[in-house]
């Protein structure tokens, strides 16, 4: 089942069964099946998510295909530019985000550190306190 929706099919029957083996190990105070319940419904939700990834991201390229269909059909010879510029546009996007993603994991798990444009750690700025009163 790789297709989007065999994953969201998948994922509802992980969660479903899940819930029902959770059930069965609350019921009988049998803490391990009831906590495999539990991770096979998040194992579910997950790839029920996945599915959903799939499928956004076919749509998103059967869009593109077909956009750029019209462009080769509307505009003939400057197609090969046009589809071009769009490819640069898409890699250079992707480049900044890869770029700017480890400053911000970074600073979401370490938010005392501070990156400069070098992406070199430094340490904070000192603060300064005023003195009580």
């Amino acid at each position: 089942m790789s297709t989007a929706t065999g994953n969201k099919i998948k994922g509802k029957f992980d969660e479903v069964a899940g819930k029902v083996k959770q059930s069965i190990g609350e019921a009988t105070h049998n803490d391990k099946i009831a906590n495999e319940g539990a991770a096979q419904q998040v194992k579910g939700q997950a790839e029920q998510v996945w599915g959903s990834v799939k499928a956004a991201a076919s749509n998103t390229a059967a869009d593109v295909r077909g956009r750029a269909k019209e462009a080769s059909v509307s505009h003939g010879t400057g197609v090969g530019h046009k589809a071009h510029d769009i490819r640069e546009k898409i890699t250079s996007t992707a480049q900044n985000v890869k770029r700017k993603r480890p400053a911000a994991a970074g600073l979401f798990l370490f938010p005392c550190l501070r990156f400069s444009t070098a992406d070199t750690i430094r340490p904070p700025p000192p603060t300064q306190r005023t003195p009580p009163k």
